[in-house]
């Protein structure tokens, strides 16, 4: 399942061909811009200028600064939107041992990489970024929750064409200022959407193989940073929790039905009318029956250190298989990887 020749061609592009109308006010020419940002909602197109001008009012206006990017790019630089720390004195208490993480999050970091309060703690390590992108090569992946940028930057070094969608116009714009300073921006189309609303839009097309999406990367919300032990005002928190790898071990079991913005049984259900070719990220306390279930079986039996393969009771003996997340001496997560993107199971990758 290597890297596919093919390129699409621009954001104006795909909406026009995805949901079969002309895009209100858009270009509806094909563009090679693929960093510009549009506005998605249940098939409706706006110019992110128009989204903009909506939240003028409700979101207090910084002074830009341009440059960062270098020339050229100073329409995709995001400084001032948030800020960019250089040291812990700078940093608020509650985000400072995030901070201390900065190059494990992205290694460029210093090159003036921008996160939200919501990114710090959210964004996927770089370095598990690369690993799950090296699993999902292909020609178009879908990144449905794409945060300021983590995964879809490492996406786009292994695949021809990115689809990373958030419903944050701030992360958006942070997503793509980072993606910029990694030189993978051109490869990845930012839309302003609900991935819920976007995949139903999908899903009604007619001819879809024409505009097929090969991978879903789901990394929906878990819930906030309390989600390890359902305290409220926990500091723990998905990709940085601070216990030792023995407390790990004592937390209670995620349930998937704390997934957001729906269940995730209901998430992983709606995603696999697009592709079986699924990576779920997940909490490392996920409960593996849980996991298994989404197969309809629960039958499970180890594949080697640090990973999980689980078997449902479809004919084919579908397998999903769970890879653990470490970095150092500590588990981050778990990463689901369903249909083709399974070692063994790549006869399911095209059907």
């Amino acid at each position: 399942m290597g890297r596919k020749q093919s390129r699409l061609s621009g954001l104006s592009f795909f909406v026009q061909e995805a949901f079969g109308q002309p895009t209100n006010g858009l270009n509806t020419q094909p563009t090679t811009e693929a960093s510009s940002t549009s506005v998605v909602a249940a098939g409706v197109v706006r110019k992110a200028s128009e989204v903009d001008a909506e939240d003028e009012n409700t979101q207090p206006t910084k002074k830009r600064k341009v440059g960062l990017l270098g020339a050229g790019n100073e329409k995709y630089d995001a400084t001032g939107l948030v800020p960019h720390y250089t040291d812990p004195s700078e940093v608020p208490e509650h985000l400072r041992k995030y901070f201390f993480q900065r190059q494990r999050y992205f290694s460029l970091y210093a090159e003036g990489c921008l996160l939200d309060e919501e990114g710090w703690y959210s964004v996927t390590p770089e370095l598990i970024a690369d690993q799950i992108a090296e699993r999902c090569r292909c020609n178009t992946i879908l990144d449905a929750f794409c945060g300021v940028g983590g995964n879809a930057i490492a996406f786009a070094k292994t695949c021809e064409h990115v689809i990373a969608l958030d419903t944050s116009p701030l992360r958006l714009a942070l997503a793509r200022h980072n993606a910029v300073i990694y030189g993978v921006a051109d490869r990845i189309e930012f839309i302003l959407a609900d991935y819920i609303s976007f995949a139903r839009s999908y899903l009604t097309l007619p001819n879809k193989d024409t505009r097929k999406i090969d991978v879903v990367f789901l990394s929906p919300p878990w819930g906030g940073p309390e989600y390890l032990d359902g305290q409220p005002n926990s500091e723990k928190t998905p990709t940085q929790p601070d216990s030792s790898a023995e407390e790990q071990d004592q937390h209670p079991e995620y349930n998937l039905s704390s997934i957001q913005p729906i269940p995730g049984a209901e998430l992983f259900k709606l995603t696999r009318k697009i592709t079986k070719n699924v990576a779920y990220f997940l909490p490392r306390n996920t409960n593996l029956n849980e996991i298994s279930e989404l197969l309809g079986g629960d039958e499970s039996k180890p594949n080697g250190k640090g990973k999980q393969r689980q078997r449902g009771t479809s004919n084919d003996e579908e397998m999903v298989e769970v890879e653990e997340e470490w970095m150092g001496s500590k588990l981050k997560a778990l990463t689901c990887y369903f249909g083709g993107l399974v070692a063994g199971q790549e006869r399911l990758y095209d059907t």
